[in-house]
């Protein structure tokens, strides 16, 4: 199938106040959002992209709106309310020093499996909902760009932590020894038999080799494990 390239919003202004911002509106990229912002497009221009799709909330537009910005193809956005922030329900807007002394907290970090916020939705369901946002959307462009198809994601923490442990195939009490930093990037490879996790949390370097390789009008072979590893990418200098 396809590649996705998720990619987490730039530093909010909830990030630096210490606020978990759930699906409250109007909250922004501070300055270094969206210098984050700015430096994720530059990476990911190099690689043509099939779909850019992102989160309702202002922070993951912003984000979305700079890769567009940076990339020669001008990719139309779309947005995905599958990609949307956790609902935290009445934990939504309050400060996380607070929220660390309630009794949830040390199952929230622990055993997310069995955890439901008090008028939101329930960690599982987060995970269900944003998986099958994110497997729907890379079939639809695999059918319609081919296999070789890339596509950048832009959403949250906790719901692309969730999508890589889904990828990796993580339990999801095992989903908060992730990390995805504002900013970065991650990417997952969904082939017919098994998804690939090409990176986790990355913050800098070339993404070019993401780019689709010509076949000469040969049938792509279907991905598989490389017994010992395999070669890698091509390097971008040793490319014609």
């Amino acid at each position: 199938m396809a590649t996705v390239i998720l990619v987490r919003h730039g530093r909010s202004t909830a990030n630096v106040s210490g606020t978990l911002a759930g699906r409250l509106p109007d909250v922004h990229l501070d300055d270094v959002g969206t210098e984050q912002a700015a430096r994720v497009g530059a990476r990911i221009a190099a690689v043509p992209l099939a779909g850019l799709v992102t989160s309702p909330l202002e922070r993951c537009k912003e984000t979305a709106q700079a890769i567009g910005r940076a990339h020669p193809r001008k990719p139309r956005t779309h947005t995905d309310r599958g990609l949307l922030e956790c609902d935290y329900g009445e934990w939504q807007g309050r400060a996380l020093k607070d929220l660390a002394k309630e009794k949830l907290w040390k199952s929230v970090q622990g055993q997310p499996s069995r955890v439901g916020f008090p008028g939101g939705e329930t960690l599982p369901e987060m995970q269900a909902r944003t998986v099958a946002a994110v497997r729907r959307r890379d079939a639809a462009l695999e059918a319609e760009h081919g296999p070789g198809a890339v596509w950048v994601a832009v959403s949250h923490g906790d719901p692309l932590k969730a999508v890589l442990a889904d990828a990796l195939g993580m339990h999801l009490d095992l989903f908060q020894r992730l990390h995805v930093d504002p900013g970065s990037v991650s990417i997952v490879h969904y082939a017919a038999s098994h998804p690939f996790v090409l990176a986790v949390n990355s913050h800098e370097g070339d993404l070019s080799w993401l780019a689709p390789k010509p076949h000469r009008g040969r049938k792509r072979a279907p991905r598989e494990a490389a017994v010992g590893g395999g070669a890698g990418p091509q390097a971008p200098s040793a490319r014609s």
